[in-house]
């Protein structure tokens, strides 16, 4: 019986990673995009278990005690973090399992979880992430150097990582990560798991 693949995208903000993988969901049959749990508040648009797994803060510290996570990350004083349940879950049932997650927590999730495959989504010059950045409109000035300041910090991971994919047309980069995420071999399930061999 074959087993899935865990794949993990990451790159500064600003990069385009969630456009490439909402391309990739679309093209890659049997791929399911993680869900984050987070300490912060539904906004009213979220569903559980859709846009995130929301947990108190209590709830939160009790499972990564527990070991639940494969990596988590405090960000403006709320916890974020990937369940390793649901994720192992999909890779049982055959699916390519996309994380989307920063830099930080791919290095984590590389630790933590064995064998999975590292994309690094990067924009094609400073300049062009600068532009990005502030073309969003949703940050400050001063937000924006911070940002380009984690992203200089980001860019020294990209030699531990598998594939780079420079996302410099929308259309071209999401071809290019569809044939990576197909081109990984097939794996054998492992018996060990409760499977018959």
């Amino acid at each position: 019986m074959a087993k899935g693949d865990l794949i993990i995208i990451s790159g500064p903000s600003g990069a385009g990673k969630g456009t490439l993988v909402r391309g990739l969901l679309a093209r890659v049959p049997r791929s399911w995009c993680s869900v984050s749990a987070t300490t912060r508040p539904p906004r009213p648009d979220e569903r559980e278990g859709v846009d995130y797994y929301f947990l108190t803060p209590e709830e939160f510290e009790r499972r990564e005690r527990a070991g639940e996570f494969l990596e988590t990350a405090e960000v403006h004083g709320r916890r974020y973090g990937t369940l390793r349940g649901p994720v192992e879950e999909r890779i049982r049932d055959g699916f390519r399992v996309i994380l989307e997650i920063d830099p930080q927590g791919a290095m984590q999730v590389r630790r933590n979880a064995g064998e999975s495959t590292l994309v690094f989504v990067r924009a094609p010059s400073e300049e062009d992430l600068r532009r990005r950045l502030a073309k969003r409109g949703s940050e400050t000035p001063e937000q924006v150097e911070t940002r380009m300041r984690t992203a200089e910090r980001e860019l020294q991971l990209v030699g531990d990582y598998d594939f780079v994919v420079i996302n410099d047309d929308v259309r071209r980069a999401t071809d290019e990560l569809v044939r990576i995420v197909e081109s990984l071999p097939p794996k054998e399930q492992d018996p060990s798991n409760g499977h018959p061999a």
